[in-house]
This record gives C-alpha cells, sequence and structure tokens, in this order.
C-alpha cells in the first residue's frame, strides 16, 4: 500500500512528529511504500515539507500535491491547534476536499478528554462523521467519543485503538558517568514547561525525599515550547533555586536530540509524571524505551498503561508520591519486577512493530473490498538494509 502522512515530522520539535517518524520507519520496513506532507522545517526521506501551518492555502495545497502522489491511503495525524488557529479546523476543509476526489482517510487523534468543548466538537464532528478510520490510543477515549457523539452512525466500527508505539532499544550505557551523575540515586521530570505537567510538585516534596534517601538527585531536563509559559518557566526555576536542597537539583536545558535525550532518561533511576492534565504521554513512551519506572498522577490514561504495564505506581496524593518513589529507590525486589514487566509490555504489547502492523489491519479493512486478491509489491532500495524480506505467500489465501 502506498501511505500517505499528514503531519509534523522531526527536526521539528514535537512529540507527534517523533511519533510519525517512528509509525513511518516501521511501516517502511513492513514494505509499506510512506510518504510524509509536513510543515516547512521537517525533513527525511520521503518527507516534503510543502505548507505552513494555518495558511489559508493549506487545504487545496496539501490535496493538490498529496493526491499527485496517488495515495491508497491519507493518514493524519491529528492534535487541535497543529494545523492552524481556532482548533485547526482547516484539517476539516483537507478531508472533505479527500473525500470529494474518492481518497480514503485515516484520522489519529491524539488528544480525546472525556469533556468536549463547543469548538472541539465543531471540529471534531466532521473528523468523525467523514473519515474512513479513526485511531485512538486509550479504551476510554474511544468512549468519550461514542459518549459525546452518539448521533453519528456507525462511529463504534469506525474507532480502532491502538497502543502508543515504544521503542525496543533499552538503556544507554554509562548515561550516568556521562552526565557526572555516577553514585547518585537519579529522580527526572522531563519534557516540555507547562503549568499542566505540575513539575513544581515535586520540587515542592523533594526536601522530604533527601531526607529518606541517600545521595538522591533530582534532574529538571526540559525547555518551554510555547512562549506563554515562560512565566511558568520562570516561577519553577526561582522555586528550584530556592529550594532548602538546591545543590540536589540539577537543570539540563537544550534542544535535546533523541540520543542525548536517551542519554538522560537512562541516567535516571525513576521518573515523575505529576501531571493533571493529559490524554496520553509519548513522554511516557519515551522512558518505558530505556526501562525506566514511573510514578505518574491518577489521570486516567497513566492509570490505564500502568495496569497493562505494570510499570510504575500511581500517586493519589503528595504523599503518595513521596512514599511511591521512597519505595521505588529503596527496594530493589519491587524496583526490578516494575523494569521487567516494562520489558514484556513492550515485547508483547506495544513494540513499534505491533503497532506497525495493527496500522496495516486498519488500511487493509478500508481497501479490502476493492482490491480483492491483489498484493501490493513495494520494495525498497538497496541501502535500506534492515527492511525484512517480504511475507512467504499462502496458497489459496485472500491477501488484500
Amino acid at each position: 500500500m502506498r501511505i500517505g502522512f499528514i503531519s509534523t515530522y522531526p527536526p521539528i520539535e514535537c512529540g507527534i512528529a517523533t511519533y510519525t517518524e517512528q509509525l513511518v520507519s516501521n511501516l517502511y520496513q513492513k514494505h509499506m511504500e510512506v510518504f510524509v506532507m509536513s510543515p516547512f522545517g521537517a525533513q527525511g526521506k520521503r518527507v516534503f515539507p510543502v505548507f505552513t501551518q494555518g495558511s489559508d492555502t493549506f487545504a487545496p495545497e496539501v490535496l493538490r500535491l498529496s493526491a499527485s502522489m496517488t495515495p491508497d491511503i491519507i493518514h493524519i495525524q491529528h492534535e487541535y491547534g497543529l494545523y492552524g488557529q481556532n482548533k485547526g479546523v482547516e484539517i476539516v476543509d483537507l478531508i472533505l476536499r479527500y473525500k470529494i476526489v474518492g481518497i480514503p482517510v485515516v484520522v489519529t487523534l491524539h488528544t480525546v478528554y472525556d469533556e468536549v468543548s463547543y469548538e472541539e466538537s465543531v471540529v471534531l464532528r466532521p473528523i468523525l462523521s467523514e473519515s474512513s478510520a479513526i485511531i485512538v490510543h486509550e479504551d476510554f477515549q474511544k468512549e468519550a467519543l461514542l459518549k459525546n457523539f452518539p448521533e453519528i452512525k456507525g462511529l463504534e466500527e469506525k474507532i480502532w485503538v491502538i497502543e502508543h508505539g515504544i521503542r525496543e532499544c533499552g538503556p544507554v550505557i554509562n548515561a550516568k558517568k556521562i552526565l557526572g551523575l555516577e553514585g547518585k540515586k537519579v529522580l527526572l521530570l522531563a519534557g516540555y514547561f507547562r503549568p499542566s505537567k505540575r513539575f513544581d510538585k515535586i520540587i515542592d516534596i523533594f526536601p522530604e525525599l533527601c531526607r529518606e534517601i541517600d545521595n538522591l538527585v533530582l534532574v529538571v531536563a526540559g525547555k518551554i515550547r510555547n512562549p506563554i509559559f515562560d512565566n511558568y518557566r520562570r516561577e519553577l526555576f526561582d522555586k528550584i533555586e530556592s529550594s532548602p536542597v538546591a545543590d540536589r537539583i540539577v537543570v539540563f536545558r537544550g534542544q535535546f536530540p533523541q540520543h542525548t535525550f536517551d542519554t538522560i532518561l537512562s541516567a535516571s533511576d525513576v521518573m515523575a509524571f505529576p501531571y493533571d492534565k493529559g490524554a496520553q504521554s509519548g513522554m511516557l513512551a519515551q522512558c518505558f524505551a530505556m526501562h525506566k519506572p514511573v510514578v505518574t498522577s491518577s489521570l486516567p490514561a497513566f492509570k490505564r498503561i500502568l495496569d497493562r504495564s505494570g510499570g510504575g505506581l500511581i500517586a493519589e496524593t503528595d504523599n503518595d508520591y513521596v512514599r511511591h518513589i521512597i519505595a521505588l529507590l529503596n527496594d530493589k525486589v519491587l524496583y526490578n519486577e516494575k523494569v521487567e514487566n516494562i520489558k514484556e509490555y513492550i515485547a508483547e504489547c506495544a513494540s513499534w512493530s505491533i503497532v506497525a502492523n495493527q496500522h496495516i489491519d486498519v488500511y487493509k479493512s478500508i481497501l479490502a473490498s476493492s482490491l480483492g486478491r491483489a498484493r501490493y509489491i513495494y520494495i525498497p532500495e538497496d541501502e535500506d538494509t534492515n527492511v525484512k524480506p517480504l511475507p512467504a505467500i499462502v496458497e489459496n489465501e485472500n491477501i488484500r
């Protein structure tokens, strides 16, 4: 199949850009022919930077260029605001244009909340009704869509729940030595600084943690992505400077390309997610890729992924954060149990290879009736030596 993606893409700094890069890479390894239509600034093989986010010509330009590539399916990665102002309403125009020319559209909704605002519903309703398939990462997100849009016929059959993929790589060797943290127990806060992540909560309880754990260091690694959160970043840094244990808090700033970020994650022992808002976390997937246990807030997405993975502990209160972090850092048996749970979860449920196969199932379900026994063939170029061989042909199998 030839799949056209509409998404941000590295080196653009965006969690969805990283997500798309991983998904595209794994689809390519499975002989899917993939291209990406992305905002200006994106780079990569089969990546075409063709639009400015929020441009008045976004929909007609993207349609014209992507349709010329004759895709079997277009797959849109959706986040509010990713395609312009007013909740990115321009994406609705694009989906309708694909509908007119007969190109099926799959949309992955990366942000689905239980309660939908009026503005969000205006954008979501046509996305849900006019797309051929919808992908979400959690069951509760599917339930929320069905609850908020009961009038859309056939919606339940259209929604697929697919895990957020996780890389199969493991931690960087000697990461603590590289970062000057040898001999330390490291608690990590990482990601873009914004109020909803509540990093301040962990900084407030950190003195209590220091009284209970020898050689404990808090690493804060991040930056602001949106200038409107600069005040929060300043307040956070002021809180760090005024902490009675400021000498045990290390702040890393930078662009954090993947290997740098992997090294920071690998140097940690436990990562905290004290978020008070969020639908899922690509950051948690990055953390699990380095096999690091977590302590998270009680957000539904965190509860569900920890129920499935067994990779951490849920904190309902500030005291829970203290107790759980201490338990993970001081109890080697508990810690190792969580690490093994994470490895098993990735291997059996959430590796990018598994997730890519599930996406292919979505695409096949859309194209099955029109392709019959036709078998799409795409052989990647020789330099891509990691591409797996084509699967064997099974006699009398109706390959779609």
